[in-house]
């Protein structure tokens, strides 16, 4: 994790515009039921993994982008909001290769057969960031990592869930908290992380580091 602030925050929770970099349908029922209503601005960052780039740098870079995104972009008034930015990515049982979201069935088939019956990570960057009233910015980032155990599926078992059509819009091409739940068997870590927000490290910070107290 990383920070770059002179203090902590000490400003009140009903101060803060909350905002969510992110349109998420799972990040924002996450913090919903957290007790947050965020305002959803999603950020326009270019995605693409620089060369040699380690999945949990590629993450934390991403996160931070789409922070300061939102804080350039949408934000330059000096509000005194309070922005959450997220990246989630899976990374294959061979601890590098980094599985998005399949473009097609036949590239969700073979992520589902590359971590089917082995254990994987997924990893979460994420950045919260407030611009006060006096134009100073507060970024704190963090990396929080999960590993999942999938069970060994059949060739028909993966083409099955394909044909749910599920595995579409999800990072290594499947959901933690939908049908693919029954792919996995065990969860080492944080689950909402692998929905795709480390919820309890998130409250954390908000609370500690920027007063923020749903």
């Amino acid at each position: 994790m990383s920070k770059t602030t002179p203090k902590k925050s000490t400003q009140s929770r009903s101060s803060k515009r909350f905002i969510l970099a992110s349109g998420s349908p799972r990040r924002i029922e996450l913090l919903r039921n957290a007790g947050i209503t965020a305002e959803v601005c999603p950020p326009d960052v270019d995605e693409t993994v620089k060369p040699g780039e380690k999945p949990s740098a590629l993450v934390k870079r991403l996160a931070r982008s789409k922070a300061r995104a939102i804080q350039k972009g949408q934000l330059q008034q000096k509000t005194g909001a309070v922005i959450l930015a997220a990246d989630t990515i899976v990374v294959a049982p061979d601890g590098t290769t980094i599985l998005g979201k399949p473009r097609n069935q036949s590239e969700a088939f073979r992520m589902l057969t590359m971590i089917a019956g082995e254990t994987h990570l997924v990893l979460t960057g994420y950045c919260i960031l407030r611009q006060d009233r006096q134009g100073h910015v507060v970024e704190w980032t963090r990396v929080v990592k999960t590993k999942v155990e999938m069970r060994a599926l059949s060739a028909k078992q993966i083409k099955d869930y394909i044909a749910t059509e599920e595995p579409a819009d999800k990072a290594g091409s499947y959901a933690a908290q939908g049908i693919g739940m029954g792919l996995i068997r065990k969860i080492s870590g944080s689950y909402t992380n692998v929905v795709g927000l480390p919820l309890a490290e998130v409250m954390d910070d908000l609370a500690e580091e920027f007063g923020f107290h749903p």
